[in-house]
């Protein structure tokens, strides 16, 4: 019997630098994430994979977002063995793969395909010149160029490891055209995840690969419990991952998933009753999965898995030393940037959360509404929450606190709505890419009731103390990527005579420095939920 390690991670965001918390404890960091890793690596030095499941750039902090991303990618690559390199990346003993997310498209494929095959940016160099690229494997087989049907990146890749092999295919949610700018996926065709990772599956199993994991950008959510082993963890809940599972090819092992930045430590079953084992290990370098595979050495099949998510604590264990080259890595990013994120444009009475209440409001979303209805003196603003990447702390408030809230430095336009525009817009909120995500509104009130059927929800709609017009034109301030039709707002295609403002973070920049100091928000309720 072979025994092999995968450790994974997903949804990292370039979260280089340290600062987030799980409760009071200090987490993550690449440094403490890198102790951990090498912490696990010991004594299985010949047998330990690392894997991430996509969006390991993108909506990133400044540290990592203004060198492009460049740092997260390197960062990675330290994770590598001997056999990774920029040149070798696809040789079967290098250590390390990965697979796309939505946000590694924002910015559109030429600097997707840069940021894996190196060349220097047009604002470079930054921290190597020329930038290398990536030392590992990028996979994904539901993502096609329209115009030549070949794969974007190559779909799998094969490891050999501890004497056996283990192949690796990676895939993202189909939806990624709601939820990415246009402009940016132009000619690319995203196909039904199940249905390409089966044809791969095929593939492998022509080579006489038998063990198979799949590093998936989709994922469910599930009731943490750490303590409960697979057999007897919560359900995944998540229509789509779960029918993604349901149609999947028996010859799946693992399925190590991201995107929903949860917990999952589960066995989920297929169609004919295989049951995998899916993993998702938070977010930002939070966690990772501790994954162990047991092969058998004649067929080549995995017989066994076991796992665990572990949380990178920095005052605890492997944390409390962390990884000096990862470390030295940050700090040469961190110098290239200060001079910028160190800004202090505001100090904040208290902390503005990002936290979702009851309502389905955030203290941190009510705030960038109605920065950016008075940037563009609108009737109503609206805000996408996943365009609210963080909260702001109590204290002084940096350059680069704000650009951890906006990093995708979206612009706000201004539009025309009818009434009636407006009230079916509000009602998409139960449809698009994230159905019950409700937008941060300003200069507007509504009610909603849980009991209607979705699409005629929003009852009770003022305007300004007023009651909806539906024959009326409203003003209302939108982002560019919403106009487009972002997060499924189809509704917004239909506005009139948009007109540009200043980028999302400015904005924001430009209402704290216009507020008292320090900023102490007024607590309101602008949105009400009838009914459970």
């Amino acid at each position: 019997m072979r025994r092999v390690q995968l450790l994974a991670i997903n949804d990292f965001h370039g979260a280089l630098a340290e600062g987030m918390r799980v409760g009071a404890r200090p987490v993550g960091g690449a440094a403490v994430l890198a102790a951990y890793l090498r912490a696990e690596q010991r004594g299985w030095e010949t047998a330990t994979l690392i894997a991430h499941a996509g969006d390991h750039v993108g909506a990133s902090p400044a540290v990592s977002a203004l060198l492009q991303d460049e740092p997260a990618i390197t960062f990675f690559n330290q994770l590598g063995n001997a056999h990774c390199s920029q040149r070798e990346a696809w040789h079967r003993r290098c250590n390390v793969v990965g697979t796309l997310g939505n946000h590694e498209f924002d910015e559109g494929r030429v600097e997707l395909l840069r940021l894996i095959h190196g060349g220097t940016h047009d604002r470079g160099p930054y921290l190597e010149q020329p930038y290398a690229g990536a030392n590992f494997a990028h996979i994904s087989a539901n993502v096609i160029d329209a115009a030549t049907g070949e794969h974007l990146v190559p779909p799998y890749t094969v490891k050999e490891i501890a004497g056996t092999r283990i192949g690796f295919i990676g895939a993202l949610l189909r939806q990624t055209p709601s939820i990415v700018p246009a402009p940016a996926i132009a000619g690319l065709k995203f196909l039904n995840e199940a249905h390409a990772i089966n044809a791969q599956v095929s593939a492998l199993k022509q080579q006489g690969v038998r063990a198979i994991v799949v590093l998936l950008h989709q994922g469910g959510y599930q009731k943490l419990a750490p303590d409960a082993d697979t057999a007897g963890a919560p359900l995944v809940e998540g229509a789509d991952i779960n029918e993604i599972i349901r149609q999947l090819d028996d010859e799946v092992d693992v399925i190590v998933s991201g995107h929903s930045h949860g917990y999952t430590n589960a066995r989920v079953a297929n169609a004919n009753g295989k049951r995998m084992l899916v993993t998702q290990a938070f977010f930002s370098g939070s966690a990772y999965g501790d994954i162990e595979l047991e092969i058998d050495e004649r067929s080549g099949d995995v017989v066994a898995t076991s796992s665990a998510i572990i949380t990178t604590y920095a005052d605890a264990g492997p944390g409390l030393q962390p990884d000096a080259g990862a470390a030295a890595l940050v700090a040469r990013a961190q110098r290239h940037v200060d001079a910028i994120v160190k800004q202090v444009i505001a100090e904040a009475a208290e902390d503005i959360p990002n936290t979702v209440g009851e309502n389905g409001e955030s203290p941190m979303g009510q705030l960038i509404a109605d920065a950016q209805r008075a940037a563009l003196g609108a009737d109503i603003a609206l805000m996408n929450p996943g365009g609210v990447r963080w909260g702001l702390s109590a204290g002084k408030i940096t350059w680069g606190d704000v650009f951890a809230v906006h990093p995708f430095g979206n612009r706000v336009m201004r539009v025309e709505l009818s009434g009636a525009a407006l009230l079916a817009l509000l009602n998409q909120q139960w449809f698009g890419a994230f159905p019950g995500r409700l937008l941060a509104v300003s200069g507007l009130t509504y009610a909603w009731d849980a009991n209607r059927a979705a699409g005629q929800r929003v009852v009770e709609v003022e305007v300004g103390g007023d009651g909806l017009d539906l024959s009326r034109t409203y003003t209302v301030a939108v982002n560019d990527f919403m106009l487009s039709g972002g997060d499924g707002f189809v509704q917004l295609k239909q506005a009139a005579n948009p007109v540009a403002g200043p980028l999302d973070r400015d904005a924001l920049i430009a209402y704290l420095r216009a507020l008292p100091q320090p900023v102490r928000l007024i607590r309101q309720s602008r949105v009400q939920k009838f009914n459970q």
